[in-house]
């Protein structure tokens, strides 16, 4: 696999809850070989991030637009763990395919 994954992570306030999920996103991508930049922002200022930043993905810890043409996961997860060997899966593969 050649070339360095984007995924974005966005929160309410890009501090405590997406910090968390980019350290765990992080592993998963490590674990699963595929060489990742993870990138913080606020829900707010997400279309701007996507317009700089251009990630292959996506995980949000809050609503964000559904129509932003890039696989959206929902990170909540990552902070319950409730849900999270399906999800780490689904992110891996949107990875994998990008």
């Amino acid at each position: 696999m050649n070339g360095e994954k984007r995924i974005l992570v966005a929160c309410g306030t890009s501090i405590a809850t997406a910090t968390v999920v980019a350290e765990k996103l992080k592993e998963i991508a490590k674990e699963a070989g595929v060489r990742v930049s993870v990138v913080q922002c606020k829900a707010a200022e997400i279309r701007g991030r996507i317009a700089t930043f251009n990630p292959h993905v996506i995980v949000a810890t809050t609503p964000v637009p559904k129509d932003l043409g890039i696989p959206v996961f929902n990170g909540v997860p990552f902070l319950s763990g409730l849900g999270m060997d399906q999800l780490k899966a689904q992110i891996v593969e949107a990875l994998k395919k990008a």
